[in-house]
């Protein structure tokens, strides 16, 4: 290796110039903000995606939901038996297709909406304020340009 590769190599491998960190580290700070809004909830962050995909379409397998969240089963799973023994949702096999679990909110889970209701203002509190609703909306589209949605 060149002396000008080592240098181009120490260079890109700096911290501070990887895309992936901020985003790390965003991720794990607005995560950690919801954790006290999601408390008196009973719901972890997670649990909370789960709800809102549900309160805008119920009775829905675990395939789609997994792939509407970006989760695999391998993390659903758990997830949604633990959300069942919470009386949240129901997980029941298909009448078409008893390969396939459907999932449905109980009348806790769509009660539950009620409380979360306050959670996107709270949230809207807790960035910078500097971080404005047009900021909002660029990160929002790079982020999803960046998912390749």
């Amino acid at each position: 290796m060149t002396k000008d590769t080592a240098a181009d190599a120490d260079e890109a491998l700096k911290l501070e110039n990887q895309l992936c960190f901020p985003l790390y580290a965003a991720a794990r700070s607005v995560v950690g903000a919801y954790t006290p809004l999601l408390k008196p909830l009973g719901l972890t962050y997670t649990q909370y995606i789960v709800m809102m995909a549900l309160w805008e379409r119920d009775d829905v397998t675990v395939g789609e939901l997994g792939k509407r969240l970006r989760l695999d089963n391998g993390t659903l799973t758990p997830l949604l038996k633990k959300m069942e023994k919470a009386g949240l949702v129901e997980r029941n096999r298909s009448a078409e297709d008893e390969r396939r679990v459907k999932i449905t909110l109980t009348d806790k889970g769509r009660d539950l909406k009620n409380g979360a209701g306050r959670v996107p203002a709270e949230m809207r509190r807790c960035m910078p304020a500097d971080f404005t609703p047009e900021d909002a909306r660029t990160l929002y589209a790079l982020l999803y340009k960046l998912l390749g949605d």
